[in-house]
């Protein structure tokens, strides 16, 4: 089965007909994309503004400003169900949904709330997050380089950002500054803001091995002035911004490697009853079984931990994240998360032989969405680190 009974894990009846609904788009309307998003490296911009018309922008925007009003457990299964048939599309859909547009939901003033949420609820605004850079990958926040000095009733912001997922067709950023250096990590500022604003500039375009279709750039901010009201979470307030925010970014990551194991092994075990190797499926050898048998058990895995977690996310409060509990166990389920999807992804391949080493079969541009898993959002090796110092307190 590749729908999950939800009841199984305890949600509802109305999560339930939530993915359902987003899986029966995905198949027809997503899923035939997936071919030119790889091969042209092309993000299908109508195709995303146009998804207010069945109400899947604005997902967490409160009624009022034109959203659905839906939770960060909602956002997770839909983002599963999106990447089931169309990984690139569901990363996408979530960088901006949720990566950026719930953090200006948690965080924002009723007067910024005012402005962009319509926005991003009818589709003529899509986010991105601005916070890695050149020289500030793991240590995100302690190494910024990235400035903004307050001039009068503005800010100007220098600097620059690396790896940005949507970065060449977002129209707002969720950007990340320090503001006062001399604090280090608890010096940097949350601001969001347009992308037609005088100093913002798209630098080079990057080409990824996956994620294709997920249109990724480096940000250069020269100048760029920005008004005070602009700042979420307060002025050196950003610290808490960011760790709520990636508390939650690592758990709705984790459904979405969900719907890509599931693919990986639904789409292996179609292969391992067709492909015939001395007069009989390769599936009836016990060797193809153990591999088929390591892969649903790591997914079911993935799932369960997943699932828990976002409910322990869910009500995360303002400001949370970054220390204690919270921060240890989204470390966790991520760590354990993007390891087994690239188990199941290299499985799957082993499974496909020299077909599965094709660039063009699908679970090739499975494994290469794989491995980012295992690196975006903290690498494996800064998780550790995460719950080691936890665990040692």
């Amino acid at each position: 089965m590749t729908i999950p009974d939800l009841a199984r894990y305890g949600y509802a009846e109305a999560h339930q007909q939530i993915y359902d609904t987003v899986y029966r788009y995905s198949r027809e309307q997503l899923h035939p994309l997936c071919d030119r998003m790889d091969r042209d490296d092309w993000f299908p911009e109508a195709q995303y503004r146009s998804l207010h018309e069945i109400g899947l922008l604005g997902t967490s925007v409160p009624e009022q400003y034109g959203g659905q009003g839906l939770g960060f457990i909602e956002q997770c299964l839909i983002t599963e169900a999106l990447s089931y048939w169309n990984a690139s599309f569901g990363a996408a859909w979530m960088g901006s949904e949720s990566v950026c547009l719930h953090n200006i939901v948690r965080n924002a003033d009723d007067a910024l709330k005012a402005r962009y949420l319509p926005g991003f609820s009818d589709g003529s605004l899509i986010g991105c997050l601005g916070l890695t850079e050149p020289g500030a990958g793991s240590d995100a926040l302690g190494s910024m380089a990235t400035r903004a000095v307050r001039d009068g009733d503005d800010f100007v912001i220098n600097g620059r950002k690396m790896f940005i997922s949507l970065g060449p067709v977002a129209d707002i950023v969720l950007l990340y500054a320090k503001t006062a250096p001399e604090q280090g990590a608890k010096g940097v500022s949350a601001f969001a803001f347009e992308t037609t604003t005088p100093g913002f500039e798209v630098a080079q375009h990057l080409d990824k091995m996956g994620w294709r279709g997920v249109p990724t750039a480096e940000l250069v901010f020269d100048d760029c002035r920005v008004p005070a009201g602009n700042v979420i979470g307060g002025v050196n307030g950003g610290v808490g911004v960011v760790m709520s925010g990636l508390n939650m970014e690592r758990v709705i990551l984790c459904f979405h490697m969900i719907g890509v194991a599931q693919r990986a092994l639904d789409i292996t075990l179609d292969y391992a009853n067709d492909r015939k190797q001395f007069g009989q499926p390769i599936g009836r050898f016990q060797l193809v079984q153990g591999l088929l048998a390591d892969m649903y058990t790591d997914l079911q895995s993935m799932r369960a931990f997943s699932y828990q977690m976002a409910r322990e996310v869910s009500d995360l409060e303002i400001g949370g994240g970054g220390r204690g509990e919270a921060h240890m166990r989204t470390s966790a389920v991520m760590l354990h998360a993007g390891r087994s999807l690239m188990r199941i992804v290299d499985n799957g391949v082993q499974v496909h032989g020299g077909a599965g080493y094709i660039l063009d079969l699908e679970i090739n541009r499975l494994y290469r969405v794989g491995k980012l898993m295992e690196i975006g959002a903290g690498t494996n090796q800064i998780r550790q680190v995460i719950i080691a110092e936890e665990l040692l307190k």
